[in-house]
């Protein structure tokens, strides 16, 4: 049988394998020939290819990332044209045109914050604390970053509810009766919105009648997930701004910078924060009356969502609504005493809205102008404000990061009405002062006051930086040369030193401030980052006192405080307290040449403004005494620093 299947297949006529393969290869040479893709239909395809997979990887990092990496793209893109262009345009060749590259950069930096938003927000509001030491392009830019966003929609909101505490905001089975949907304010991180809690039921079996209103707080889904991709993009940048671009030490704040900006985003945290500050205010004898923290209901709070009770007041930065309040004329207005009509609405402000959110919100529980104006006038306020944050450095090492005009407000006192409480909003962000720092802080503070040179010098090398003259001028915001216990320079080494003095170009301007930059912060590993956020208070607390017109002397304030914390200090033998009332005493006296200056600006305002009212000549305005120290620092910078400081830059 297999011998026949074989004589079968070697007799049919089909050709053989082997000549079937040459047969095949023979018409696909001939009859099966394709005709070669152009080069132009190639790269045609690839583009196709390319945008399609772009495309495809937009959609998905917008939908399921929150544009996280579409944001750093930006970031990067952005910081290497930064980066090319100082390279390219900042030469000695071109210094003529130096403002117009800060300009560009100015416009650069703002476009990619404002474009990102969300934690870009704060950090550009971190570097903008110290705006001082930026070319003056990027200090007005700096000056106008708001923290402002568009609201999530309800719908996003009600997801977070029941994600967060399994119910709808309100509605049957709620957590609130009434929820207001359309949020009173929105900010970068979260948003505020007003509700109602339900009614608590008496020991009568009837709700009671009272209604308690509170301000929800809820976080922006998106900025969870984009938190650790904008830090590691702002670390990146910082790197290749020290490394590549500037040469400046930049980098070694970062990773204290990103800690306390994660905290921002525990609102478990911020109620913790809320509740140790209003324990602090309530043993202090000097504040206990005078400032309030909102009560935070924690059944109604999580890491997501935060609840506090609603607060009526005006808000600090509605100058003339704190003028109203307080009985006090706007600055060169009329004689006439300002009313107080009864139904004259205040702007009422609830927990963490920004400072320049203007509308007036509508609720039933809205503040109503008093019949009368408060006790004290601005002054009880700012004396307030100024004691606050002067106790939070130097007694309670537990310092409130943010205190601009949008997160203080001023009501009647509750237990007094006729005079003013402040209320502090906004408790994400805060830093802890360490024992020994806050001694530091004290010898500090003592010997920029008493311009005691090894003093300042002592604590300045112990923090790794130089040039104690630049310390204490930026501290104190004014221009400080301390004299006492320093070696004094003679007639002649004075006199060469005018003679070499001469108008310096941009570029040497530029080179001069990265040269004094550097031997400023000699040694960052050991210079106290507490220092970024105590510098950024300071700030804002001398913008509150300086809008007004520096109706207390801030300094002045700020050093009693300091130096009476050590006295007080139980933690000190008997010979450090006498060592400490010793360096009170000397203080003391200093800080009497100080009252001097203050009230002699005091009284040239009054005079010029004076002379002005019976058109007597004077029509230059002069400036209070926050607004003369800010001119001096602005001549000081200039002068030691090669830096053009704007005005206004060092109201914080």
């Amino acid at each position: 049988m297999v011998v026949s299947l074989l004589r079968v297949s070697l007799t049919s006529s089909n050709p053989p394998l082997w000549t079937r393969g040459s047969s095949l290869r023979g018409l696909s040479s001939s009859a099966v020939t394709r005709p070669t893709p152009s080069r132009a239909g190639r790269y045609t395809r690839r583009i196709g290819y390319l945008a399609v997979g772009l495309g495809t990887v937009w959609a998905v990092d917008k939908t399921y990332n929150a544009s996280a990496i579409t944001r750093n793209l930006r970031t990067l893109w952005t910081c290497a044209a930064i980066t090319l262009d100082y390279k390219w345009n900042f030469t000695p060749g071109k210094s003529e045109l130096i403002p117009e590259l800060h300009e560009r950069v100015a416009n650069r930096v703002y476009n990619l914050l404002t474009s990102n938003g969300g934690l870009y927000i704060k950090i550009g509001q971190a570097i903008g604390a110290n705006a001082a030491l930026l070319p003056k392009p990027m200090q007005v830019k700096f000056a106008t970053l708001f923290d402002d966003a568009p609201q999530i929609p309800y719908s996003v909101v009600h997801d977070v509810f029941v994600s967060e505490l399994g119910q709808p905001p309100s509605g049957p089975g709620g957590v609130f009766e009434i929820f207001e949907e359309k949020a009173v304010a929105s900010a970068s991180i979260a948003q505020v919105h007003k509700a109602k809690l339900w009614p608590k039921i008496g020991p009568d079996g009837q709700p009671e009648k009272e209604e308690h209103w509170v301000a929800v707080k809820v976080q922006k889904p998106a900025v969870g997930k984009q938190m650790e991709w904008d830090l590691a993009a702002y670390r990146a940048v910082m790197w290749m701004f020290e490394n590549w671009a500037f040469d400046l030490p930049v980098y070694f704040a970062v990773d204290f910078i990103s800690d306390h900006l994660r905290q921002e985003l525990d609102f478990e945290r911020e109620a913790d924060n809320a509740r140790q500050t209003a324990a602090f205010v309530a043993q202090e004898p000097r504040l206990r009356d005078k400032v309030h923290i909102p009560i935070v209901y924690p059944e109604y709070s999580t890491k997501k969502v935060m609840t506090a009770e609603w607060i009526d007041g005006v808000r600090l930065s509605d100058r003339s609504g704190i003028r109203r309040l307080m009985g006090e004329r706007e600055p060169d207005s009329s004689n006439s005493r300002p009313s107080f009509p009864s139904d004259s609405p205040a702007v009422v402000l609830s927990e963490t809205i920004p400072s320049h959110v203007t509308s007036v919100l509508s609720s039933p529980s809205q503040l109503k102008m008093p019949d009368k104006p408060l006790k004290g006038g601005v002054k009880a306020i700012m004396q307030t404000m100024v004691e606050l944050f002067s106790a939070q450095m130097f007694d309670w090492g537990w310092v409130h990061c943010d205190p601009h005009p949008g997160n203080v407000l001023v009501r009647p006192s509750p237990k007094d009405p006729r005079h003013p409480q402040l209320v502090l909003l906004d408790h994400g962000l805060y830093v802890r002062v360490p024992e020994g720092f806050r001694r530091e802080w004290v010898s500090l503070w003592r010997g920029m006051l008493s311009g005691d040179f090894k003093e300042v010098e002592k604590v300045t090398n112990a923090w790794g930086m130089g040039m104690p003259d630049l310390l204490a001028s930026f501290t104190l915001m004014k221009p400080v040369i301390l004299r006492r216990g320093r070696k004094q320079k003679s007639k002649e080494e004075r006199e060469k030193e005018e003679k070499e003095r001469k108008p310096m170009t941009q570029y040497e301007m530029s080179v001069k401030m990265k040269e004094k930059l550097k031997g400023f912060l000699t040694d960052t590993d050991r210079m106290p980052k507490v220092l970024i956020f105590l510098t950024r208070n300071m700030r804002m607390v001398q913008g509150n006192n300086q809008s007004f017109g520096s109706p207390v002397n801030r300094i002045k304030i700020t050093g009693y405080w300091a130096s009476r914390s050590q006295i007080s200090n139980r933690n000190l033998s008997v010979g450090e307290r006498v060592h400490e009332w010793w360096h009170h005493l000397v203080f003391i006296s200093v800080m009497f040449s100080l009252d001097i200056a203050f009230w002699k600006s005091r009284f040239l305002l009054w005079f010029w403004g004076w002379r002005r009212k019976w058109h007597l000549g004077g029509t230059e305005r002069r400036g209070s005494f926050e607004d003369e120290l800010e001119k001096n620092m602005r001549g000081f910078a200039k002068d030691s620093l090669g830096i053009d400081v704007g005005e206004g830059v060092f109201a914080g």
